[in-house]
């Protein structure tokens, strides 16, 4: 009796609520009717009558020439309930509510875009993961110009995060782009300060991490990325971007794990222009001192010296394998076959700069390995563009000189003529000079 005695009670100051809000509504007051909704809202929540809750957001949301100040502010009036709910489905009820009322009205995008990130985590939390990055995808915040900037950008990521958590690695690529680098060096302190006009961008919520800190969240995921490819060189960037960001520089304990990265993917990576100028530069890093193993090994791989593989992995094995413990975990199954394949190509790139021809026999020996792993290897390399040369397999000689065509001939035989031309034409000269010089000493002689 006493339960029904309370629904009638609630009933009643409902219906009476709602007879204002009409009154308000059609005579456009907008501080009443915003008044009169969210009371209405706030008498359900104290009732717990979460059904009631529910509709009344549904039936104030379709009222005839409902203002849009009054369905904004029920919608944030609701959205500081859904903490209180009493368990996990009412929860799950009230953000689809919030979410339906909100759909396609862009006053309310960004409660929609928070409500949506809310029950995605749900989603995830019960172990959905297809689900929740199905539906956080729905919301490109990217379009939403009274969101602040790391908002979006966290927003983002867990998007990114949820596509990389379900192998989606296609479209977890596609949202990443639509985060731009640069927006990480951007300095705050020096941002434009909105001018009158301008559309006003909302607070973050207290949990949206900061600028730096979205930075380094960033690079974790595009390494989750790379690391599916085994682009080494990528994996290697994004290190040494999460390397730069300020707090990470000032802790030892924090940038040591990240420069040994740095420093196994520089070498995992192929030999090109990029992988060249990245191992020049980390090199040229004070701090490489403090792990002088590492920096060893990068002098190694810049000294045009041919590396012995046993005694080199000998000597890095136990590093090799600590970097399990270490930030980032383990550098892949296949690292440790990559190494050796790295090694091998330096060492067959110092082989060609000291060796215009050289047999396969000798080339073997010198890298260590049988003479059809050292033809395959070489012919890899010779593949991917990484070096000239040719082989002659019945006679098992390796040429690393570059083949000139008919033009470069041409033109080097031209300009060793003209040379010629020059030099006899300087001989002529000097020798005038000489017969012009003893005849004057001989006029002096007969005087």
């Amino acid at each position: 009796m006493v339960e029904e005695g309370k629904n009638v009670n609630l009933e009643a100051a409902i219906d009476q609520l709602l007879n204002v809000e009409k009154q308000m509504r059609l005579a456009g007051d907008v501080a009443a009717t915003k008044k009169a909704v969210t009371e209405i809202l706030q008498l359900c929540f104290e009732a717990k009558d979460w059904k009631s809750l529910n509709e009344q957001i549904i039936n104030l949301s379709k009222k005839r020439g409902q203002l849009k100040q009054a369905v904004t502010a029920m919608v944030q009036q609701a959205m500081q309930y859904i903490d209180q709910t009493p368990d996990l489905e009412t929860r799950i009820e009230l953000i689809k509510t919030l979410n339906t009322v909100s759909a396609g009205k862009i006053f309310v995008e960004i409660e929609r875009a928070r409500l949506i990130r809310r029950l995605a985590k749900i989603k995830e939390e019960q172990g959905l993961i297809a689900e929740a990055a199905d539906l956080i995808q729905e919301v490109a915040v990217e379009t939403f110009g009274a969101m602040a900037k790391t908002e979006k950008i966290a927003f983002i990521l867990e998007q990114v995060r949820l596509c990389l958590d379900r192998q989606d690695y296609v479209r977890a690529q596609i949202l990443s782009r639509k985060i731009s680098p640069r927006v990480f060096d951007v300095d705050t302190s020096k941002e434009k300060k909105p001018k009158e006009g301008d559309s006003v961008v909302e607070e973050p919520p207290a949990d949206i991490p900061s600028l730096l800190e979205l930075k380094r969240i960033y690079y974790e995921l595009m390494i989750r990325y790379y690391f599916h490819n085994n682009d080494y060189l990528e994996i290697c960037r994004c290190y040494k971007a999460i390397y730069d960001i300020p707090s990470i520089r000032e802790d030892p304990s924090q940038w040591i794990p990240v420069l040994r990265k740095i420093c196994w993917y520089l070498i995992l990576a192929p030999h090109e222009p990029m992988q060249s100028s990245l191992l020049n530069l980390t090199l040229e890093d004070k701090n490489l001192s403090e792990i002088p193993k590492f920096k060893l090994l990068l002098k190694q791989l810049v000294t045009m010296e041919v590396i012995q593989w046993t005694s080199l992995w000998n000597l890095y094995r136990d590093e090799f394998e600590n970097e399990k413990n270490m930030l980032g975990g383990s550098l892949g199954d296949k690292a440790a076959e990559d190494l050796r394949m790295r090694i091998i190509e330096h060492n067959i790139l110092v082989v060609s700069k000291y060796y215009s021809r050289i047999t396969v026999k000798r080339l073997a020996e010198l890298l260590c390995l049988t003479v059809q792993e050292a033809e395959k290897y070489l012919s890899e390399m010779v593949v991917s563009k990484a070096l000239v040369a040719k082989i002659d397999r019945p006679m098992g000689i390796v040429c690393f000189q570059v083949a000139k065509d008919s033009n470069e001939i041409l033109n080097s035989w031209s300009g060793n003529l003209e040379k010629l031309l020059d030099l006899v034409e300087k001989s002529c000269h000097q020798i005038h000079k000489e017969t012009m010089v003893h005849k004057a000493a001989l006029k002096l002689g007969t005087q």
